[in-house]
C-alpha cells in the first residue's frame, strides 16, 4: 500500500493486517502509484484504489491473464453496482476521456479505471512522468505507443468508502479531466521497448 497523506487510518490499519506500506511525501494519484511501481519488487504489478470500491481479489485472475500473454496491460472495466457507485459527472468525464484516447490511439477501451496489471519492468521502460490524475492515462497512452497489447475486462464497481478529491467534486473530475489532456496532447515520443514476446 502506498500512503500519500491520507488521514483516514488505512495505513495503520493496512500495516497491522501484514502489509508494506510505502510512504510517499508528494501528493497526486501518479505519485503514489509510481511511488509503489518503484517500491514492487514481483514480475506482476497490480494497481487497485483502496476505498473498498473493488474486490483487490480480482486482481488474482486478472494477473493470470497477463503472465500468460493474453494481454500486456490488462484493464478493470467498472461495472457500478448499487445506487451511488459511480457519480454522474465523474462517469461523464471518464466517457470523454475514453472518445479523446480513441482518437488518439485508436484504442477502443469503454474505461480508464484504477483497476490494473502489467509486468513491473515493462511499466518502468514507459518512463512514465504524469505525478497528477493524467498518470493511468499516460501509462495507457505509451503503452499503446509502444505496441502493447491493452484489453479490458469487466469488474463489479461498488460505492466507495470515504469521499473522493477527484470523482467526489465537479471540480475535482475537471481537474482530473485537464490533467489527463495535457497528457493526450503530448506527441508519441521515441517508442520504450515493448515487453517481451511483443513486436514492435
Amino acid at each position: 500500500m502506498v500512503d500519500n497523506g491520507s488521514t483516514d487510518g488505512s495505513a495503520e490499519l493496512a500495516r497491522s493486517l501484514g502489509a508494506t506500506v510505502v510512504h510517499e511525501n508528494r501528493r497526486g494519484f501518479g505519485a503514489a502509484c509510481h511511488a509503489g511501481l518503484l517500491a514492487a519488487r514481483a514480475d506482476l504489478v497490480c494497481f487497485c484504489d483502496c476505498d473498498a470500491s473493488m474486490d483487490p481479489g480480482l486482481l488474482a485472475p486478472m494477473a493470470v491473464r497477463v503472465a500468460s500473454g493474453e494481454a500486456d496491460l490488462l484493464l478493470g472495466r467498472r461495472r457500478p453496482q448499487g445506487r451511488g457507485a459511480w457519480p454522474v459527472h465523474a462517469r461523464a468525464g471518464n466517457l470523454a476521456l475514453a472518445r479523446m484516447l480513441r482518437r488518439r490511439t485508436g484504442l477502443r477501451l469503454h474505461d480508464l479505471g484504477p483497476m490494473r496489471v502489467a509486468r513491473r519492468e515493462a511499466l518502468l521502460g514507459l518512463e512514465l512522468t504524469d505525478r497528477r490524475s493524467g498518470y493511468p492515462l499516460q501509462m495507457v497512452v505509451r503503452a499503446c505507443d509502444a505496441g502493447w497489447r491493452v484489453a479490458e475486462t469487466d469488474v463489479p464497481y461498488l460505492p466507495r468508502s470515504g469521499k473522493s478529491k477527484v470523482t467526489g467534486t465537479w471540480r475535482g473530475t475537471w481537474q482530473a479531466v485537464r490533467d489527463m489532456r495535457k497528457v493526450l496532447a503530448e506527441p508519441p515520443g521515441v517508442r520504450p521497448a515493448p515487453p517481451e514476446g511483443v513486436s514492435a
